[in-house]
């Protein structure tokens, strides 16, 4: 049964917002008007824009970004880059990899590896908004990003097939590691962050990695699961 997502419905903006997980508004396009656009104006106002959306419910809506954020995912590709090369697991993207994730539905994460088993016949994707959801989903939080919107990141990605989705937070420098949206560790400077069963063999040390970018850390630290 192929995926999809449910139509938009909104009668005002506030209800839109809503809908989006409280997005700031300046973060969302009226051109095309909200609920109607498609992955094409998707393209299209990224190419004019020079900007980067995503695609939810027919809206166009900006991806929060910021310099130290950016700094964070790059390093991260980097590590997670030589590792996936040197095993050749699969494809890493970066923060303009646009993934059409269920129709309707275009999101952008700031690291995203696909697994060749993932890919028939192992063949890269040609199109410039693949309908592909990724093994893994990195999302490196910035201040414009509110706590709905990363919910609902959180399950559109394990409903697109994402078998692991981390979520680092520069303040204080946290990563929780979900395997489903209702299992979590939350890890930090103590800890090491581990790709299994991904990306078997990836460790991480988070507290030298936190260190390059002079992040705050928790005076105490350890693994907290929850369900």
């Amino acid at each position: 049964m192929p995926r999809t997502v449910a139509k938009s419905k909104f009668a005002t903006v506030a209800d839109l917002i809503r809908q989006l997980g409280g997005v700031p508004a300046e973060r969302i396009r009226l051109d095309p008007a909200p609920g109607t656009a498609t992955v094409r104006d998707l393209i299209r106002r990224m190419d004019q824009d020079d900007t980067l959306y995503e695609l939810v419910d027919g809206t166009l809506v900006e991806k929060a970004m910021g310099y130290r954020e950016s700094a964070i995912a790059c390093e991260l590709s980097r590590l997670l880059g030589n590792h996936i090369a040197d095993a050749d697991l699969g494809i890493l993207t970066g923060a303009d990899g646009t993934m059409k994730l269920m129709k309707g539905l275009v999101r952008v994460p700031d690291v995203a590896f696909v697994a060749w088993d993932s890919l028939p016949s192992r063949e890269w994707p040609s199109a410039p908004v693949p309908d592909l959801g990724p093994d893994l989903a990195v999302e490196v939080l910035s201040e414009g990003n509110t706590r709905g919107e990363m919910a609902r990141k959180l399950k559109e990605y394990f409903l697109a097939g994402a078998k692991l989705v981390w979520f680092f937070d520069p303040d204080p420098a946290t990563v929780r590691a979900f395997t489903s949206p209702d299992e979590v560790v939350t890890l930090t400077a103590a800890d090491t962050l581990t790709g299994d069963p991904v990306l078997p063999g990836f460790r991480l040390s988070l507290g030298p990695f936190f260190a390059k970018f002079g992040l705050p850390v928790k005076p105490k630290s350890g693994r907290k699961r929850r369900k």
